[in-house]
């Protein structure tokens, strides 16, 4: 017999979901910098009222995904170049190191998953669909970090993720992409390759060049 939910069980459940929808949305890059939020939009593009909308908001201030002003005013943020340059450097580190320990399992169906993924990354590079192109890209690095089994780390690379979500948006259309990253490519041939320097020289210059290329 199904027990109908009690009113704390579902305003958890609605506070849950619009978390996870307006995550994806900033991550992705659905968002871009400095755009504004109000509580009261967000409980109506969910079908919420105020307090799970609240909750949301200030779950994913709490994560750097968005700012909160004493007023009340919600807003990605829009990202200086020193806070650019070290979340580059984070990705740097954390991202080097997670496909690093992921080398040692990264058997030949994963392989052509990635390459799969890549096709997927240039098919949004030809529609010129940014967020396509955010979010493919990111599972092209998700899906090779899952095989490191070191869930605490990816944890922390999907949070520098969710921070410069709108600020990958912005370097999107700064760089009016015409092919896939060509590093991806690198990564692939390493993978295969087993040659784990060039691994770790792939992935770093793919996570932080264009990072740092917007920053200047």
């Amino acid at each position: 017999m199904t027990q109908t939910p009690r009113p704390l069980d579902t305003h958890l459940l609605a506070h849950d979901r619009v978390y996870r929808h307006l995550r994806s949305r900033i991550m992705y890059g659905d968002l871009v910098p400095g755009q504004s939020l109000t509580l009261r939009g967000i409980g109506k593009e969910f079908g919420v009222s105020m307090t799970p909308a609240r909750e949301a908001v200030r779950r994913l201030a709490a994560e750097g995904a968005l700012t909160m002003s004493a007023s009340g005013r919600v807003s990605t943020p829009a990202l200086s170049n020193e806070r650019i340059e070290e979340l580059a450097a984070l990705r740097a580190l954390i991202e080097v190191e997670l496909a690093s320990r992921a080398m040692p399992r990264a058997h030949y169906a994963l392989i052509d998953r990635l390459q799969t993924i890549n096709n997927a990354v240039s098919e949004a590079v030809a529609h010129r669909d940014a967020v396509s192109y955010i979010r493919s890209n990111l599972e092209f690095h998700r899906t090779l970090y899952l095989r490191a089994q070191a869930p605490a780390m990816l944890a922390m690379a999907e949070t520098v993720w969710l921070q410069l979500g709108p600020t990958m948006r912005a370097l999107y259309g700064r760089l009016r992409r015409t092919e896939p990253p060509h590093f991806h490519k690198l990564i692939i041939a390493a993978l295969r390759a087993g040659d784990e320097p060039g691994l770790r020289l792939a992935v770093r210059t793919d996570v932080t060049q264009g990072l740092r290329m917007l920053a200047t």
